[in-house]
């Protein structure tokens, strides 16, 4: 048995139905009973009554499946469309008639409480009151079954009518009324926290929440712990439980007290200190290794090819000769032997003629041993200025009876040899602190050395060599006077008591000294009629052509000025000398080897 939903008429066939319809409820034909609402369709008179008059819904039992249904035949029975009335009919009517006359006293701003409580309200003409009995108030269950009903309906709008989208999820409403609606349907149950939580679990909502759909609103994220709350109020309560808590903390001496947050900057400002510190140690020693020469960057051999490759590209020298010279010094260096390229022999003979015959504004001068000039060349320029005052020395040295015996060759080894025979020294066990300091290697760098290298490399070839620490200045403007009397002791310890004549050659080896950044020879020393003294030095950095000069009797005089060197000129604030006296025998050069482990110069003053 098939039954109207609007006008409670039976048919026993699906086709009697849809033809009653058709004929008797014409489409958009629907009006409410409530209130003045009319020209809908019956879907949209469903849930205009569902949601706009939700409080005169009442669950009773009839035919019609929801209970918008059941309230549109009461009025239907009520208005006396057609066919006769009995007494149910008679008490439907009654009732929506009551709750219609409720309504518009609502609107009328008449109390409605009467109403509610079974009291009376004045018919629509105003001449009899019309009893309402009272209205039971609506459960949890029927307000649930009731959204339930709501959205089924929704969920498939009419498609032939104007498409209006909410705003708040997927639905499309024909009806401007009934987007309305359906808003403010939203809005209810977002304040409604019980019917929430009873539709959370309907397929409804689940599927909204699966789909992502616009209906979730705006999220807002806490700046503290990522939480993501529905609206700014929620998000301003939960920031403030943070701030309370952190307030608690701090009140209560906890983790974030105030004495323990000290602490704790005070430990990242340490430790932030300390790697800006360690970095910039890192780049104090770079800078360092390149400095000295130890940041393997190439050697003696690897400077002077790209010297020349430099002279090739600006058109200095042709590829053959570039070639030529780089087979040449290929040759010398596997040799170990210097190639005598940067050597001027005869310089200190040269010199005694010279004081011979002229300057005689000198009462004394004394000369070391025949010494020969060795200057820089472009593989070891700016860095070699060592190995070249040792080249110097043991030239000098070749040509002492003294120390003849203890040298094997006669020859001068090349820089790459030289710095072959100090790694032989360490190992040894000469100075182990300055070879932890090169990372014992020498071979292939641009590595400066110094006093306590030339040192060891002296005492490897049997000879006794000590280093004199002249560390601070001891006379007026940062000189240093003690230095040039030094000097004058150690070259006029040959001498008798009597009064020395006012030329000496002595067959001493030079001195070397050394200052910060460079070394050079001391091959002698003059001293003026005025008692001031004068040191004679050998300069690597001087070229051939300026060394050559000396031997020269027209320009020896004028190339003296930069052998020359008064107390004025040495301003440095240390300087160290390495002198030589003797050789040593197989034990005392064991005990040399020794004492070289804390190896103490002699400090003057």
């Amino acid at each position: 048995m098939l039954t109207c939903d609007i006008c409670a008429e039976d048919f026993l066939l699906e086709e009697d139905l849809k033809t009653h319809l058709l004929l008797s409820h014409e489409e958009n034909a629907m009006s409410c009973p409530l209130c003045p609402l009319s020209g809908v369709s019956y879907d949209e008179l469903c849930f205009h009554v569902s949601s706009a008059h939700p409080e005169e819904q009442r669950p009773t039992q009839s035919r019609s499946e929801f209970p918008e249904e059941q309230n549109l035949n009461q009025f239907r029975c009520a208005s006396g469309s057609s066919g006769g009335t009995n007494a149910e009919d008679t008490e439907d009517a009654e009732s929506s008639l009551s709750r219609s006359c409720s309504m518009e006293g609502a609107v009328a701003g008449v109390n409605t409480d009467s109403v509610e409580t079974g009291g009376v309200c004045p018919s629509p003409g105003g001449t009899a009151p019309v009893s309402v009995s009272p209205q039971k108030p609506k459960t949890r269950t029927e307000f649930s079954l009731s959204s339930k009903a709501k959205k089924k309906r929704l969920s498939s709008p009419r498609k032939d009518h104007l498409q209006l989208s909410c705003p708040l999820c997927a639905l499309v409403c024909s009806n401007s009324f009934i987007l309305q609606e359906h808003v403010e349907l939203h809005l209810i149950e977002q304040r409604s926290p019980e019917g929430a939580s009873q539709e959370a679990g309907s397929p409804a909502v689940k599927s909204s929440l699966s789909s992502g759909s616009p209906s979730e609103g705006r999220r807002f994220e806490c700046p503290l712990c990522s939480l993501l709350c529905t609206d700014s109020f929620s998000l301003q309560e939960h920031v403030e439980l943070h701030l309370d808590h952190g307030a608690a903390a701090l009140s209560s001496g906890g983790p974030g007290s105030d004495l323990e947050l000290a602490q704790r900057l005070q430990e990242e400002e340490e430790q932030r200190r300390k790697q800006e510190e360690a970095w910039q140690e890192r780049e104090e020693f770079k800078k360092l290794q390149r400095q000295f020469g130890v940041d393997s960057s190439g050697g003696y051999s690897r400077q002077m090819e790209r010297t020349m490759e430099r002279a090739v590209a600006r058109g200095l020298m042709d590829p053959a000769e570039f070639h030529s010279k780089r087979a040449e010094i290929k040759e010398s260096l596997a040799s170990g032997m210097d190639d005598g390229r940067t050597r001027t022999c005869g310089v200190i003979r040269a010199l005694y003629e010279y004081y011979q015959t002229d300057c005689r504004d000198c009462i004394h001068v004394w000369l070391s041993a025949e010494t020969d000039h060795f200057c820089s060349s472009t593989g070891d320029k700016g860095w070699g200025c060592g190995y070249r005052n040792f080249q110097m020395i043991l030239s000098s040295l070749h040509r002492i009876d003294t120390y003849a015996p203890v040298l094997q060759e006669r020859t001068v080894p090349s820089i790459p040899q030289v710095q072959r025979m100090i790694e032989e020294a360490w190992r040894e066990g000469m100075d182990a602190q300055g070879a932890l300091h090169f990372d014992h290697r020498l071979q292939g760098t641009r590595a400066w050395i110094g006093a306590t290298e030339i040192y060891s490399l002296l005492t490897s070839l049997s000879i006794s060599a000590h280093i004199v620490d002249f560390h601070k200045p001891t006379g007026p403007g940062d000189t240093h006077p003690r230095l040039f009397e030094w000097v004058k002791q150690y070259f006029s310890q040959s001498s008798s008591n009597k009064l020395p004549p006012r030329l000496v050659q002595t067959s001493l080896p030079p001195l070397y000294l050394q200052h910060q950044g460079h070394s050079r020879s001391i091959i002698g020393l003059e001293q003026k009629k005025n008692g001031s003294l004068c040191l004679l030095l050998l300069d690597p950095a001087s070229t051939v052509s300026e060394a050559r000069k000396l031997l020269s009797r027209d320009s020896v005089g004028s190339a003296l000025r930069c052998v020359r060197k008064f107390s004025s000129g040495l301003k440095h604030t240390q300087y160290q000398v390495v002198a030589l006296q003797g050789v040593l025998s197989a034990e005392e050069k064991q005990i040399s080897i020794l004492n070289s482990r804390t190896l103490c110069a002699e400090r003057i003053p």
